[in-house]
């Protein structure tokens, strides 16, 4: 880090939660790169910004701590400014006074819509003015802005859409998010190529549910053709898929997943095997609706990566309900199991429901945290010998170890690798170990 002058104009930016955050938080460093503020790390920096996450009531907690140190250090060092960002304020009506209690010493609150100002709300806080909340109802494009990126990343973030269209029972998202809103096709592939010709290779393309999207007749499928289309080499990884779409869009979703440079990989999120849950959490499937779709998922794509996410605890899951869960786990064999402890979420209607005790949760997600691990040892076995092409990305936890990913997003480690980061190679599958495979070099 190079010497700062006491006039050096800094931020430092710390993000909690989903790949939108990220990308909100990318277009935050970037505005304030290009009116000459340099980010530095935490204890260096004059702007303090928190971009937060209201997701789960863990994470809500943790950001709760970290607020409550940071109103301690401000008192403590008056010239250091905080700026709360992200969903945590605005998950429910009652939130924004809570955040200001716990740090009453911030200098802005900014909504979702609000991160395009930063620029002049940071000069505001620089002529005087404390504790200002910066909240807009209006839309803005962001997939249109082209956000430049450190030289030597290798990954980008593009939103695709904000909010959602769903009304589960569970999520406090949309309150802070909103409605659905899709971004033209135009500045989806625009920033896409902004990206590629920075150097950027692997992208993730992000949204609450990439399923929805639709723009003045243009859908999802044909965004993803128009991206494969493109004269460059590189990754894309969809982002999330809800159920109901994969239900009425199978061939659509294979169609997809068979373009040469979208990763064999989807997120779809189950969250629970019981249809009386389901039913409970306004989730619009049944188990049987899923099932077959997967079952022919499986079988044309058999390399294909399965991410999904189950709720354990959901108020009025029975053991049994639990039991059907557990049953679909070991069917479905995810390479990826996202797993969350229940907990209520304001403005929500689970949280008005009567729930389980915390024990029963707890031992619940220990025992599918359990069953998952062990599923690991055999999951990838279907890997050791495959040959083909991986993505270098960055270091690996070895010396002269790297980290990458094949077409199925998968985890490889290549040993004795002595080229560039951003490189596609050959290589082979020597060894898998729980999530990852382990590779060497060959040629082609």
């Amino acid at each position: 880090m190079k010497n700062l002058s006491p006039q050096a104009k800094t931020f430092y930016i710390e993000t909690y939660g989903c790949a939108a955050n990220k990308a909100d938080s990318y277009i935050i460093t970037d505005l304030l790169q290009k009116v000459g503020y340099q980010k530095v790390e935490f204890k260096l920096a004059q702007i303090i910004i928190i971009n937060t996450c209201g997701v789960k009531e863990q994470t809500e907690n943790k950001i709760r701590a970290r607020l409550k140190v940071l109103n301690k250090f401000t008192q403590k060092n008056p010239s250091k400014k905080i700026i709360i960002a992200g969903c945590l304020p605005h998950i429910s009506s009652s939130y924004l006074q809570k955040i200001k209690k716990i740090i009453p010493n911030f200098s802005a609150i900014i909504g979702l819509n609000s991160i395009f100002q930063i620029p002049s709300i940071v000069e505001k806080i620089n002529t005087g003015q404390h504790n200002l909340v910066v909240i807009s109802d209006q839309k803005y494009d962001k997939a249109k802005y082209a956000v430049n990126y450190p030289k030597g990343k290798r990954t980008g973030i593009i939103p695709i859409s904000e909010g959602c269209l769903g009304a589960c029972t569970y999520c406090c998202v949309k309150n802070a998010r909103g409605r659905l809103n899709c971004y033209p096709p135009t500045s989806i592939i625009k920033s896409v190529q902004h990206q590629l010709k920075q150097g950027i290779k692997q992208i993730y393309l992000t949204s609450q549910d990439c399923s929805t999207y639709r723009y003045n007749g243009a859908n999802l499928n044909e965004i993803m053709e128009m991206i494969n289309g493109l004269d460059y080499e590189f990754f894309l990884r969809l982002g999330m898929i809800n159920p109901q779409f994969l239900i009425n869009n199978l061939n659509h979703i294979i169609e997809i997943l068979e373009f040469g440079k979208i990763y064999q990989f989807l997120h779809i999120p189950i969250q629970s095997a019981s249809d009386l849950v389901l039913q409970r959490m306004k989730r619009p499937y049944t188990l049987s609706d899923i099932i077959g779709k997967i079952a022919i998922l499986r079988e044309t794509l058999p390399y294909l990566t399965i991410s999904t996410d189950i709720i354990c605890g959901f108020p009025g899951e029975s053991e049994y309900d639990f039991y059907k869960t557990i049953n679909f786990i070991k069917w479905l064999q995810p390479e990826i199991l996202n797993i969350s402890q229940f907990t209520p979420r304001p403005g929500t209607e689970a949280k008005k429901m009567t729930q389980l005790k915390s024990q029963i949760i707890k031992e619940r997600s220990t025992r599918l945290s359990n069953l998952f691990r062990h599923s690991l040892e055999y999951i990838n076995e279907k890997w050791l010998g495959w040959r083909g092409k991986v993505l270098v990305l960055h270091e690996g936890s070895t010396q002269k170890q790297v980290f990458g990913r094949n077409f199925a997003y998968k985890n490889v480690f290549i040993e004795d690798y002595s080229g560039n980061y951003g490189e596609f190679v050959n290589v082979e599958i020597t060894k898998v170990s729980g999530f990852n495979l382990f590779a060497k070099k060959i040629e082609k």
